[in-house]
């Protein structure tokens, strides 16, 4: 089974990460999986989460993995000095961004988070090799 993330990013900055499993939502276009996720409204009554380190505005807040526990913030005032998290706080204010680009720096975000919480991220598993092939499937000369 493969997993891959597709993100949809409104003219906002605001963005939405969705599971493509096996491929799932390859042949759904951008502008279909906006209109499926729209944003949530702003002005909803919900006071903005304030960063928890210093009580400023933050540009995002996240839920980390499952079974982490950890709360991702981005700050501007207590992250700019971590690389990945700078870049992301410059993409979030940069008006002509890069939705491709997001992937990536969501994805370094993440891990320098969570690595700040004592967290490492799995390396990658190896594409397991294909299954057997039966004796009498070989062609002649092998086996």
């Amino acid at each position: 089974m493969a997993f891959a993330w597709r993100y949809v990013v409104r003219p906002d900055g605001s963005f939405c990460r969705l599971t493509s499993i096996d491929g799932g939502l390859d042949h759904v276009s951008d502008e279909d999986l906006a209109r499926l996720h729209p944003a949530k409204d702003k002005g909803d009554g919900q006071p903005a989460r304030p960063c928890s380190r210093c009580g400023g505005v933050l540009l995002l807040h996240w839920h980390g993995p499952l079974m982490t526990g950890v709360w991702m913030e981005l700050c501007p005032a207590c992250d700019a000095r971590r690389p990945a998290a700078s870049a992301f706080i410059r993409w979030h204010r940069d008006l002509d961004r890069d939705p491709n680009a997001l992937p990536r720096l969501f994805g370094d975000w993440e891990t320098e988070t969570l690595h700040a919480h004592g967290w490492a991220r799995a390396p990658e598993p190896a594409t397991p090799p294909g299954p057997p092939v039966h004796p009498g499937l070989m062609p002649r000369g092998e086996g």
